[in-house]
């Protein structure tokens, strides 16, 4: 019979397999470190909905929890097999056969556990980096354009001068990463938490952000057009430039700053703005109004008349 105590074991040993802390996976899975404690301690389960999330941040297959899961060693991709040889992954295509010259290269980086790998570069990965663990990586300059993260572990990687326009981040968590100069037009970010990354130069222009946090990053000189925030966790961060057509809705705010910006047709529905100051900024009549009603504290804000000057 499978008892809380064989799942919770069967958690230990699968979250020290891709090397996460219990403080990591509780907060990819939007859940405190203690829950995550009783469950290894065989002191409580999580329910059904949990398990199939907890499985794949794991890398592991749901039959994993059952009592008469027998393991094969094919959790995790080996990691040599992939890196042993790196300079064929950008040459790959040049010794397809005839006729197979546009096809897509057929290596999967997938429920893998990578750490300090040079993948600087990279090329056409989509879909096949999700579920993994990922740890002082390098993709300094990579085209990574149409990227789909889910259920992924990115601590303390530099993803600098990278292209990741359209990209979807799901369900995962973003720690310490360099993402400077990048281009992040039209990405998506969806219950995912981001924490202490660099995003210096950044264009997040058309991105959408939601229900997740962005918490204690660095943003300077980044572009800000038609960004969305939806429900999410904002602390800890000093916004500058022009904010134009952006959107904030039900969001929660702790110690963030605009300064010397401009904000223009820029929306904000939420309870209370009154975690948000302002420093030497500036707003047209709409986005104005849309801060007293948030009872922002409005000190720091001057007004712009409809031709760009003040008023």
């Amino acid at each position: 019979m499978l008892t809380a105590m064989m799942i919770g074991k069967k958690i230990t040993e699968a979250r020290k397999r891709i090397n996460i802390s219990q403080a990591q996976l509780a907060q990819r899975l939007f859940i405190s470190s203690q829950a995550v404690g009783k469950w290894e301690r065989g002191e409580s389960m999580p329910d059904i909905i949990t398990f199939n999330r907890l499985a794949e941040l794991l890398g592991v297959d749901l039959n994993y929890f059952s009592e008469n899961f027998r393991s094969e060693g094919n959790e995790n991709i080996a990691f040599d097999s992939l890196v042993k040889q790196p300079d064929e992954l950008p040459s790959r295509k040049l010794n397809q056969p005839a006729g197979q010259a546009g096809k897509k290269p057929g290596w999967n980086m997938s429920r893998g556990n990578w750490v300090d790998a040079d993948f600087s570069g990279l090329k056409n990965l989509h879909e096949r980096f999700s579920s993994s663990n990922v740890q002082r990586c390098l993709f300094i300059g990579s085209e990574m354009s149409g990227l789909h993260l889910k259920s992924n572990n990115v601590d303390s990687c530099d993803f600098s001068g990278s292209d990741i326009s359209r990209s979807h981040f799901q369900n995962s968590n973003l720690s310490k990463n360099l993402f400077k100069g990048c281009s992040l037009k039209e990405a998506k970010f969806s219950e995912t938490y981001i924490n202490g990354c660099d995003f210096t130069g950044a264009d997040f222009t058309g991105v959408e952000f939601k229900s997740g946090g962005l918490e204690n990053n660095m943003v300077a000189n980044a572009v800000w057009n038609r960004t969305s925030f939806n429900a999410m966790y904002i602390a800890d961060i000093v916004i500058e430039g022009t904010l134009e057509d952006c959107y904030f809705e039900n969001c929660a705010f702790a110690r963030v700053t605009f300064r010397n910006s401009t904000l223009i047709n820029t929306f904000f529905k939420n309870k209370s703005l009154r975690r948000i100051r302002f420093i030497d900024c500036q707003a047209d009549r709409m986005t104005y109004e849309f801060l007293k009603n948030g009872k922002a504290d409005l000190s720091g804000i001057t007004l712009l008349t409809n031709e760009g000057g003040n008023e």
